[in-house]
């Protein structure tokens, strides 16, 4: 019975490695003009994501915690600027032993905006500052339309990783991201009820859509070789780069909260809305800014571990911090 819990509680991490371990075994499935014809589907997917993003995204309640600007500074300081720092200093740290296709993805791991839903759920769980959580998750994703683009054009020229297009990949986002999250943002006043009583069905919508794209990336990969240039290593460097990531980030917001003074409800605040990374948005926001890549299923390796990680390690914290009498 504990096993089934467990199952129950990780099927959408243990269905990610089911659709790597199914396109390793059967990559005619999912790669672009396979079986599936996954690239057909995959612009409509991002879109149909994005404009559920834009329906449930409760903007009127941004003005409960627009006052802490010291918060919101912190935050967004380590969504944007801290991470893409220590991206590119472990990527030069160890570029001997990291293949170009993973270190572009913690290049983008480390431009990627966080995350909404459980960055608030696990300030919610932690007795921390719920209206500052709601308005920095938000406000990030807003900003991460334009900021990902602009901080990966950057760092992957600086990495060595080749030229990326900021205005080809900003007028992508505008049109699959942006565009249904305004469709999504204007269409609340009539299927807000809807899509509240239903949230249950509309989050599985986005997960299907996501785990087809990484079915297709990782089928793309394979049927180039993916296993026969890198092999099982490649995702040994993959998790233990994300947990270094994670810890680093963890560890700098903490210290940066009690170094500014930051009461406990704060601090919970920005050590969880400052170390998340967006796995809803990172996987469809990859696929439109990296197009169909024979690498792409590396590229967006080091997300889904980092997503895994953050909320193992996240659920741990907000438990301890919930548990403290003041």
């Amino acid at each position: 019975m504990k096993l089934l819990r467990i199952l129950k509680k990780e099927w959408f991490l243990l269905a990610l490695f089911a659709m790597i371990a199914l396109a390793s075994l059967w990559p005619a499935l999912g790669k672009s003009g396979g079986l599936l014809h996954l690239d057909l589907l995959s612009d409509a997917g991002v879109a149909l994501i994005f404009f559920l993003t834009g329906l449930g995204l409760p903007l009127k309640d941004l003005a409960g915690g627009l006052s802490r600007w010291r918060i919101h500074l912190l935050v967004q300081l380590s969504t944007f600027a801290l991470f893409p720092l220590l991206g590119l200093a472990l990527a030069m740290a160890f570029k001997p032993w990291l293949p170009a296709e993973l270190s572009l993805g913690f290049a983008y791991l480390c431009a990627l905006p966080s995350t909404i839903s459980s960055s608030i759920a696990m300030t919610q769980m932690a007795r921390g500052n719920v209206p500052a959580a709601i308005f920095n998750a938000t406000i990030s994703s807003l900003l991460g339309i334009v900021l990902t683009p602009a901080i990966l054009v950057f760092t992957a020229h600086v990495g060595g990783h080749g030229s990326l297009s900021f205005v080809d990949a900003v007028l992508k986002i505008g049109k699959l991201v942006a565009l249904p999250l305004l469709a999504g943002q204007l269409a609340r006043p009539l299927m807000a009820g809807w899509h509240q009583r239903n949230r249950r069905y509309t989050g599985s919508i986005d997960r299907a859509v996501i785990l087809l794209l990484v079915l297709g990336a990782f089928s793309d990969s394979v049927e180039a070789g993916l296993w026969r240039d890198y092999g099982a290593e490649l995702l040994v460097l993959a998790l233990l780069g994300a947990g270094v990531l994670l810890a680093l980030v963890l560890s700098i917001t903490t210290f940066a909260a009690r170094r500014a003074g930051f009461n406990t409800e704060d601090e919970i605040t920005a050590v969880f809305c400052g170390s998340k990374k967006t796995l809803a948005s990172g996987i469809p926001m990859a696929k439109l800014i990296f197009g169909a890549v024979p690498g792409l299923g590396v590229i967006v390796l080091p997300i889904m571990f980092y997503h895994q990680l953050q909320l193992i390690a996240c659920s741990v914290l907000a438990g301890r911090y919930a548990r403290r009498t003041n």
